[in-house]
């Protein structure tokens, strides 16, 4: 059984995560099937993709700046977006951010930390 105050967290940083505009559909669609599957026989699966594709999703701080210093980040964002994203990530890195700190990121790394508890069932 898992603690409620602790599902109830998780609970809201999933919604949040959905919310997030840098939340890619993919992630949205695994994060909702996880939370239709909770307390039935289909939950360990859905948390052991859903931890999964967190896992592969959350973005390092050093990816963000090499993606937005790219050819294909100028393309993806526009220059001036991408040179902000590039500086914004080299400002939160030197202040010992890890990963991006978009919503979906912020979302994926307090889930993570949480990991143990959603794989719990």
């Amino acid at each position: 059984m898992k603690d409620k105050t602790k599902l109830d967290f998780i609970i809201s940083e999933v919604k949040a995560l959905k919310e997030a505009p840098s939340c890619y559909p993919g992630l949205k669609d695994i994060a909702a099937k996880w939370e239709a599957a909770l307390g039935t026989d289909g939950e360990a699966a859905a948390a052991k993709d859903f931890v999964s594709e967190m896992e592969e999703c959350l973005t390092p701080i050093d990816g963000l700046i090499a993606f937005a210093e790219s050819e294909n980040g100028r393309s993806y964002f526009g220059a001036d977006t991408a040179a902000a994203l590039a500086s914004h990530g080299k400002e939160i890195k030197a202040k010992g951010a890890l990963y991006c700190d978009c919503g979906a990121c912020a979302a994926c790394e307090k889930l993570l930390k949480e990991k143990d508890t959603i794989l719990a069932v």
